[in-house]
């Protein structure tokens, strides 16, 4: 059996790992996009790589999250309007974004739901309160809930509520870092006006993707200037590119803002399989950004770093690997991407799905990038154009130069 490289120390790299089985209840159809396949293939792979229960790992499942807590973020009438859709599965609720194309209704949306944000919150509880040094809730990562409705196949906003949470403990800064493929409008919107939440994204461009927000102008209300930070890229980003923006904003802004705790979100839509949108990133360079902000976490916040799922729909071959890497550098212990997936775990995937699992850990790809700022910009480049207009709308309102 393959397995992870020896923890850096218990210490360091505390891990408390979220997980329910029933968690894959959150099931909108059969043909619906999020399948929660990907949920069971992600944890049987960690568990295949021995890191489920390892050194300096626990595994916990905590309960759904109660009326309480989900109104931290939701609003009393959304939440009444989940349960009459778990009720009434055939209902059309257009005004709370319920038994639509996105979100079709079904008996568990309000328990499934309810189930996910409560590990995400359960997550920034162990981490703040110094229980665990990290936690991961792959389920989670469901940023685009709004607090009056569903949006993006998402009912309840797990990484909101979890920040929420965080500020409800007494956190005074927190820092949000979103790189999944779609804007991560719903955690900006919960704190649009909070000046102790920064909130950035990293994102495919929104004239080509949904949900159409994100712009680079969108840099918070007029008691948070600043803290809304919206990077959106060209169609057709591939790692090289991806790389280099992220590291063009998220670093320096982390630093300047000097976060308590980060609080991150690693769809792996970004992904050039994924069927629903449009970059060219690998699974590589997904794990190459997972492990800088496990860096990032060290350096600014002692530690402190909640990390959670999003989107991906090549539910086979890409999110469990991105995700079990996720877990991996958590706990310290991080997997050679040249390894072989384990035997055991592509028997797995083939009896869910009929499908072959991929072979290696890897895509295969070289991670190098150009840094912008030693190496300077093109002007005439869509990408640079991108990082740079991010630059100068959000850097001088933290005392930095675009």
């Amino acid at each position: 059996m393959p397995s992870a490289q020896p923890a850096q120390s218990d210490q360091s790299c505390q891990l408390r790992l979220f997980w329910d089985e029933a968690e894959t209840a959150y099931r909108f159809s059969d043909r619906h996009p999020m399948d929660p396949v990907r949920l069971s293939l992600t944890m049987r792979l960690v568990e295949s790589f021995g890191l489920a229960g390892g050194p300096g790992v626990t595994v916990a499942a905590a309960p759904p999250a109660g009326e309480s807590t989900l109104g931290l973020v939701h609003r009393p009438e959304y939440l009444a309007a989940v349960r009459r859709a778990a009720a009434d599965p055939g209902l059309v609720d257009e005004r709370h974004g319920l038994g639509t194309e996105d979100n079709p209704a079904f008996p568990a949306i309000h328990t499934a739901s309810a189930l996910i944000a409560g590990q995400s919150v359960a997550a920034a509880e162990a981490v703040w309160r110094g229980q665990a040094r990290h936690a991961v809730n792959f389920a989670g990562g469901l940023h685009h809930a709004m607090p009056d409705r569903a949006s993006g196949f998402c009912v309840y906003n797990d990484p909101a509520l979890a920040i929420a949470r965080l500020l409800e403990l007494g956190a005074e800064r927190v820092a949000y870092v979103d790189v999944d493929v779609h804007h991560g409008d719903g955690v900006q919107a919960a704190f649009w006006d909070d000046p102790r939440v920064l909130t950035v994204s990293v994102h495919e461009h929104p004239s080509t993707l949904f949900p159409q927000t994100g712009w680079a102008t969108e840099t918070g209300g007029p008691s948070a200037p600043g803290t809304a930070v919206n990077l959106p890229l060209p169609a057709g980003t591939s790692d090289a590119g991806w790389l280099r923006a992220y590291h063009a904003v998220v670093p320096e802004l982390l630093a300047a803002f000097r976060p308590q705790v980060i609080v991150s979100q690693h769809g792996a839509d970004t992904h050039l399989e994924d069927p629903l949108a449009h970059l060219l990133v690998t699974v590589d360079a997904q794990r190459a950004v997972a492990q800088s902000l496990h860096e990032l976490a060290h350096e600014h916040c002692e530690g402190r770093w909640v990390a959670l799922g999003g989107g991906g729909y090549a539910v086979v071959e890409v999110v469990p690997r991105t995700w079990t890497h996720l877990v991996a550098i958590a706990a310290g212990r991080p997997i050679e991407p040249t390894a072989e997936t384990p035997a055991d775990w592509r028997a797995e995937v083939y009896r869910h799905t009929r499908q072959g699992a991929p072979l290696r850990m890897t895509d295969g790809a070289d991670v190098r990038y150009r840094d912008f700022a030693e190496q300077g910009y093109d002007p005439a480049d869509r990408l640079d154009q991108a990082i740079l207009a991010t630059r100068k709308a959000v850097f001088p309102q933290h005392g930095l130069l675009p």
